[in-house]
């Protein structure tokens, strides 16, 4: 994968990730802008290669006690054509199928969602949540944090029946953001010149070769509230509290314990204790 095209899915689109990961992503694209080739090989190991060959035969979870466990880590991608995470990443498209199939497994009871993300792309987040949420009723969800859900990660955690999290972990970040980033100055001391030709008078508006103009940043600006709104309808719906409460939050983070308090989280447990918790709910 090239970074530029990395770099078209982190800038100038809406992203419901924690502002930390979003700082480092764009620190390294940053750094090594340009036509660098990225391998998933590079990261996997033996074993793990022969696993994502057979990702056609995987249902993207472990059955163990008679509960799906179904991984949901790293930064969160609407589509990556796999069942399982990989190079740090996992797929909504992945999530959604491993979900679907393990509320059909007759050898499945429960369901946990095992997540530890800071969150990711707005796109195809909301359609899971509300998949998830849709199902709940059918076999018990639950979203057991194995260490922390923000952001995007957090929309779906809050889509379980129950949200479990380390004492260490945290919860929140709700809220959207986009990065838009302006090349020109670089351009204009490299000695280059962009010329950009365009039918519509907006039809370029965020590029990034030219300054943001106010009508953009306006324009930038709806779309963020809009999705924010939707943000914060979905985890109101979904946990039962008041959009006041969840908008009052601002998009801050929450460890566990204060998160648990505010209504974000159910309970403050190990992901082990957890587990076992589900697995006696869902026990003969």
């Amino acid at each position: 994968m090239k970074l530029p095209l990395l770099a078209q899915r982190m800038f100038n689109t809406p992203l419901a990730l924690h502002p930390a990961k979003a700082e480092v992503a764009v620190a390294a694209l940053s750094e090594r802008f340009g036509i660098t080739r990225i391998s998933a090989s590079d990261w996997l190991g033996d074993d793990e290669k022969e696993s994502f060959s057979r990702k056609g035969r995987d249902k993207g979870y472990d059955v163990v006690g008679g509960i799906a466990i179904v991984p949901v880590t790293g930064t969160l991608v609407q589509k990556l054509g796999s069942l399982r995470p990989y190079s740090g990443m996992t797929g909504y498209d992945g999530i959604r199928r491993a979900f679907l199939m393990a509320l059909t497994d007759d050898a499945v009871k429960g369901i946990m969602l095992d997540i530890d993300s800071p969150g990711g792309e707005v796109a195809g987040c909301f359609d899971l949540v509300d998949e998830i949420y849709r199902a709940r009723g059918t076999k018990p969800i639950w979203s057991v944090l194995t260490e922390s859900a923000y952001s995007a990660a957090y929309a779906i955690a809050s889509a379980a029946d129950r949200i479990v999290v380390p004492r260490t972990g945290g919860v929140g970040s709700i809220g959207v953001i986009v990065i838009h980033c302006d090349w020109t100055q670089k351009i204009k001391d490299e000695g280059l010149a962009v010329t950009i030709i365009n039918y519509g008078d907006r039809k370029a508006e965020s590029n990034p070769y030219r300054k943001l103009s106010d009508q953009a940043r306006d324009a930038i600006q709806n779309d963020v509230n809009t999705m924010g709104e939707l943000f914060v309808e979905t985890v109101a719906r979904n946990r039962g509290l008041s959009e006041k409460i969840i908008r009052k939050t601002q998009a801050a983070t929450y460890i566990a314990a204060d998160g648990v308090e505010l209504g974000l989280a159910d309970a403050v447990a190990s992901p082990d204790a957890a587990f076992r918790d589900l697995i006696a709910l869902t026990g003969d």
